[in-house]
């Protein structure tokens, strides 16, 4: 796999000058659209007294100059999507240097209430949501969040493989989100497929077929008017009745359409985004299975759901142009233009509505799933767990926190067995809690299917639980050891009906003096064992280290602190055994506060 560095380097130069060139093919059609308008206005003008030929001129050159317009309109959003390439990799390469901390961070997705997202850093300045989201849609950035939050412990294969699959693919990636940050949808998919889904029509096709009718009679006028079998005087006066009756027919109407009108207004958009993305899926070749039935989903009686978004979108755009005062006017009473549009709209929504939802579920699972692909991507030295049901939870080799500095990070072996809970101590500042944080997001990582921060890693999978940051609140008058014991608890409940869950806690019962939470701590350990549970548990708290000796499954960690030349150092690694020094007495000494 090409390094992600020079990928992103190659990419941005790549970008940058594509898009240089199609300014200067975009500058010269805007001469020649300049030409044209006044060529054809000089034609006009010489030719003013014969008014066939001044429509001749005017016909050709708006053709023209409607061709020119369309080339400009193409060529204007294939520079945006090279613009916006170019912003996305600018982006990685900053973010590789650790300047993510101005991005999205996700804190309107914490819950104290879920069983972690509140406790491991994975929302909020800095956090791990922040680090790796590149979701362009919001449905998509949901959709990743549900991932990360689902602890979910089935089908971690074939997501890894999938993850494996779109990590090789980064230009793939690159130009999928491109397209995806195209448009700015102000409206939810959620709110357009309840519209959809909810939707009665009132055109049947007796009406479809009037309007097809009606024009073509306008067009006769038109014709007979233009080889002069009647009069000019009588031809006008005949389609301005006409025009009028037009007008009359489709105000019969006109509050319905209307109201389709505002809907679909607020669905074009999105539609028109999502018909390329669904092309961009349909295009690429799969092979991992998770990938294959994605795409599958998307197929329709041997059509592609991206001609069906398209034609959609079209119909939508024709619908959205009854806005313009003259196209209204000429098109609703001469054409009944209003009318043949909706019922097209209608048309689609009656064989296509249904679909829509399945459709929308492959856009936001594709822009998830790329943002997991481009973070394997740009970590190609982590290792995908080995998958296993021997009763070893985690056995890691080098393992640390994907969020901090790789030159600065120190890793730690770990081997954690099934049934085991571990008592880790330690020093103020010596690593406890960010150990904790970075086991927790070795689970959570894991059972999404990513690669994880160490060298390798067997592991079977476990689901998580932790209680590290519980806060009062005032909103329900409830304090803070109360907030934390109705964590504990929750905690308690949940093993006890499933002990697939891996706990994590971090100094538990501060909320108390130190006997009681000395005598509290222990009995809440001791519960968790006769669980069977699997765990750790960080304390400064020195007696609660006694239990190793009492029960076998119990097992005593720590990270050293040592003072040297009135200097406190740290080397930050595991060990195993109980933490001897303290230097909460010589920091506040050292900064001067006592």
């Amino acid at each position: 796999m090409q390094n992600s560095e020079s990928f992103y380097k190659a990419q941005l130069q790549s970008n940058q000058s594509e898009a240089k060139r199609i300014y200067k093919q975009m500058s010269l059609l805007s001469i020649l659209r300049l030409s044209v308008f006044l060529l054809a206005a000089f034609g006009i003008y010489l030719s003013a007294p014969q008014w066939k030929i001044v429509a001749a001129i005017a016909v050709l050159g708006l053709a023209i100059f409607l061709f020119l317009l369309s080339r400009y309109t193409d060529l204007k959003s294939k520079r945006a999507l090279h613009k916006r390439l170019v912003t996305i990799n600018e982006d990685e390469l900053e973010i590789a240097k650790g300047n993510f901390y101005e991005r999205p961070d996700g804190s309107e997705f914490q819950d104290p209430k879920h069983f972690f997202s509140l406790d491991i850093d994975l929302f909020g300045k800095g956090s791990f949501f922040q680090f790796i989201n590149r979701t362009a849609v919001k449905e998509g950035t949901e959709k990743l969040t549900q991932h990360v939050l689902a602890n979910d412990i089935t089908a971690i294969k074939e997501r890894q493989a999938a993850i494996k699959e779109l990590a090789a693919l980064p230009e793939w990636r690159q130009n999928y989100t491109a397209v995806a940050q195209g448009a700015a949808i102000e409206h939810s998919a959620k709110s357009i497929i309840t519209w959809l889904k909810t939707y009665k029509s009132f055109l049947n096709p007796m009406k479809y077929w009037l309007s097809i009718g009606f024009s073509l009679v306008s067009l006769v006028i038109l014709a007979l008017g233009f080889v002069d079998v009647v009069g000019l005087e009588t031809t006008g006066y005949r389609l301005l009745l006409w025009l009028i009756i037009g007008l009359g027919l489709t105000a019969i109407f006109l509050k319905r359409i209307n109201h389709v009108a505002e809907n679909t207004g607020k669905a074009k958009d999105t539609f028109r985004q999502y018909a390329l993305l669904l092309q961009r899926i349909e295009n690429q070749e799969f092979t991992s299975q998770l990938l294959k039935d994605q795409q599958q989903k998307i197929q329709s009686e041997g059509l592609k759901a991206s001609e069906i978004f398209s034609k959609f979108s079209k119909a939508l755009d024709a619908l959205d142009n009854r806005n313009n005062l003259i196209a209204a006017i000429f098109g609703n009473g001469l054409l009944l233009s209003d009318i043949r549009k909706t019922y097209r709209v209608e048309q689609w929504i009656t064989n296509y509505g249904h679909k829509v939802d399945d459709w929308f579920e492959v856009v936001t699972f594709f822009d998830a799933f790329n943002s997991f692909g481009n973070y394997a991507f740009n970590h190609q030295n982590f290792s995908y767990p080995i998958l296993t049901d021997e009763p070893v939870t985690i056995l890691a080799e080098d393992l640390g926190h994907p969020l901090l500095n790789p030159e600065k990070r120190v890793d730690s072996d770990l081997k954690l067995e099934e049934e085991q809970f571990f008592i880790v101590t330690g020093a103020n500042m010596a690593g406890k809690s960010t150990f904790l944080r970075t086991v927790a997001l070795h689970i959570v990582m894991a059972n999404v299917g990513l690669p994880i921060c160490a060298k390798q890693s067997k592991y079977k999978p476990i689901k998580l639980i932790t209680s590290m940051r519980t806060t009062d609140s005032l909103t329900d008058d409830s304090s803070y050891f109360f907030s934390e014991l109705t964590r504990l608890k929750f905690v308690v409940d949940t093993v006890e009906k499933d002990t697939s869950y891996f706990i994590i806690l971090d100094e538990i019962l501060k909320g108390t003096n130190s006997t009681d939470k000395a005598i509290g701590s222990r009995k809440f350990v001791e519960k968790l064992v006769k669980l069977n549970a699997t765990g750790i548990i960080a304390t400064h708290d020195l007696s609660l280290t006694e239990i190793e000796t009492e029960l076998e499954a119990v097992k005593n960690y720590y990270f050293d602190a040592e003072i040297i030349n009135d200097e406190l150092y740290f080397d930050y690694k595991l060990k195993q055994g109980v933490c001897q020094n303290m230097n909460a007495s010589f920091l506040l000494k050292k900064m001067e506060i006592v």
